[in-house]
């Protein structure tokens, strides 16, 4: 079972709040939170200052440092936040594969569920290219990205390619690694890296390549599990 991410960090005890208090203090701890995003993906983490943030989100230096004790710490829970947010592989919290649907359905359904949504989703996009740049400095915050987001997907999609009754593969976790691997790559390609101007590939074609690629190496040759 995954650990639940750590609650964003506080620096200090507050004294008791009256209930406006308490009922304002989620909102500026979200204004902080998303002048961080700014300030982080425009100028960089090294770059990045509490003074510039705190401007960005509209809040005193004081206030800031309520809430975040420093920018290391206000780098972690915005990260944190992204994952739990802005994750578009939302598909997979379903309790079990669903083995009615046709193995080509299935992988067409989660490969343009995830490129569909991230391809318009900037949070997220914006929390890759953080983690790309500060991977080196932060590698606890990748390993988070990767046991929060990769690796569900990884697991369900193996078990779903061992118990489906049309599916024969000699390694379903590799088969998983690769599959999700060409959907990261192909995020990464075309929308961090720009690079859909250098080498375009429709979506689609991307989806319908890739899903036809996994099922020539898996189709079981009977409507059974060899043994």
């Amino acid at each position: 079972m995954l650990t639940p991410p750590n609650p964003l960090p506080v620096s200090r005890s507050n004294p008791p709040e009256s209930k406006s208090d308490a009922k304002a203090k989620p909102d500026k701890a979200q204004a902080i939170l998303d002048g961080a995003l700014q300030v982080f993906t425009t100028q960089g983490f090294a770059a990045a200052s509490m003074d510039r943030i705190a401007k960005a989100a509209g809040v005193s230096k004081p206030t800031l440092y309520s809430y975040f004790q420093d920018k290391e710490g206000l780098f972690v829970a915005l990260i944190q936040q992204l994952v739990e947010t802005h994750s578009p592989i939302t598909i997979t919290n379903a309790p079990k594969p669903d083995f009615q649907t046709p193995p080509a359905a299935f992988l067409r359904q989660i490969a343009g569920s995830v490129l569909g949504h991230t391809s318009s989703n900037q949070p997220f996009l914006s929390l890759m290219r953080l983690l790309i740049g500060e991977s080196e400095k932060f590698p606890e915050l990748s390993q988070t990205f990767v046991q929060e987001l990769s690796k569900p997907v990884i697991e369900r999609l193996a078990f779903y390619f061992e118990m489906h009754p049309d599916l024969n593969f000699p390694d379903p976790i590799v088969t998983a690694r690769v599959f999700v691997g060409s959907v990261i790559h192909y995020i990464i390609v075309q929308y961090i890296m720009q690079g859909d101007s250098v080498m375009p590939l429709e979506r689609e074609r991307m989806i319908n390549g890739l899903v036809d690629l996994i099922l020539a190496a898996g189709m079981a040759p009977t409507n059974h599990k060899s043994a």
